[in-house]
């Protein structure tokens, strides 16, 4: 089980990324469209003054049930070890174990 409080960050940083989302994208594409080099700096200088933690970027996929940060595997949601005692207890539809 991860620490409640690296979850709770993790929580804070999708929230902070979702609310930023518009202004990054918005920046950027202006970024692409501007020519002048003045103008690109200038939102450059909006981009680095918002939240370091609003950057899609630095989230990053945790298990549902555990919280461990590594081996994730995105179909399920669940890291490898806790997948793999929910598979061999049947617990998830479709997905078998198998045997060599």
């Amino acid at each position: 089980m991860a620490k409640k409080s690296l979850i709770q960050k993790e929580k804070k940083r999708q929230k902070l990324a979702k609310k930023y989302h518009l202004i990054r994208r918005s920046s950027k594409e202006e970024i692409r469209t501007v020519l002048s080099l003045n103008d690109k700096q200038e939102i450059y200088g909006k981009l680095q003054s918002l939240p370091r933690n609003s950057a899609a970027t630095r989230l990053h996929n945790r298990c549902f049930s555990t919280g461990r940060p590594r081996a994730n595997y995105r179909d399920f949601g669940l890291s490898g070890h806790i997948l793999r005692e929910m598979v061999s207890a049947c617990l998830l539809p479709g997905a078998t174990r198998s045997s060599w």
